[in-house]
């Protein structure tokens, strides 16, 4: 009988909303999973301000809309079927005729979930990639909404657009919570500076900010020096470098849990 890949393997994983899928994916090749959800996404407390934005849009107040999750547009159908399900009709069929900007895969499968198409994909899912994508696009006079990462205000995007001349709203669905307390967090850390797991992975940048929120950059930093630190893609590893961690790996092209877990296995198979 062959061995699983990751047999003898522990990995840490951070992730809360596809928690067991991931684990699933990583325990079916052997691996033993820490499960160790550092946020939790939820609705926007306030459901004034989404509802004020569908309708907006369901009135033709917007040019272009720029999501950047697939989460963001879920969270905010699913504010409008709860609250005001009347506006439903109207706010899909405006969303049909805007320009729909995807900052990267799960944006656009949000979309395609009610029966839409992205009309431009940003050419790296990262806010840099959306300015890159929108660059040479003639943005003057143009109405453009967009869907925030959290509430994230990502100054850099909306100081793009505006010199670029466009007028801009934004909406925030949902927001990151704690999801352990301090002291789970905490010792999560003690493993990981104990060499007591091979790898932990990274599928969001809220997760890198609660480890550093909750204890000094140095004890963190040392922890993770300890195993081997896994990014789902750019935006996750531009964190983790700004926190002054090198993330090891990271999927090549497409930054999805299944290519996480693929390069996983290829770097744990190896690693001493």
């Amino acid at each position: 009988m062959q061995l699983q890949p990751l047999a003898g393997r522990t990995v840490a994983v951070p992730e809360s909303r596809e928690l067991e899928v991931f684990a699933t994916l990583l325990e079916r090749r052997g691996a033993t999973v820490l499960r160790c959800p550092l946020v939790a996404i939820r609705d926007a407390p306030d459901s004034a301000p989404l509802l004020a934005f569908a309708r907006q849009l369901a009135a033709g107040a917007f040019d272009d809309l720029i999501l950047t999750t697939g989460e963001g547009l879920r969270r905010l159908m699913g504010c409008i079927e709860r609250e005001a399900p009347t506006l439903r009709e109207a706010f899909l069929t405006q969303l049909a005729g805007l320009r729909k900007i995807t900052r990267g895969p799960k944006p656009a499968r949000a979309l395609r979930e009610l029966a839409l198409t992205a009309d431009l994909a940003a050419v790296q899912p990262t806010t840099a990639g959306i300015i890159q994508t929108l660059k040479d696009e003639k943005l003057t006079g143009r109405r453009v909404a967009v869907q925030l990462y959290g509430t994230e205000p990502n100054v850099p995007l909306m100081q793009f657009l505006r010199q670029a001349g466009a007028t801009v709203t934004t909406v925030a669905p949902y927001v990151y919570a704690d999801a352990a307390d301090d002291a789970a967090v905490l010792t999560l850390l003690e493993r990981l500076g104990a060499g007591e797991v091979d790898a932990i992975a990274f599928t969001s940048t809220p997760q890198v900010e609660r480890l550093f929120a909750v204890a000094p950059a140095a004890k963190v930093c040392e922890s993770l020096r300890h195993t081997l630190v896994a990014a789902v893609g750019p935006v996750v590893a531009a964190t983790l470098r700004r926190h002054g961690v090198e993330a090891h790996l990271m999927p090549e092209e497409a930054f999805f849990l299944k290519p996480l877990t693929t390069a996983l296995e290829e770097a744990l198979r190896t690693r001493a």
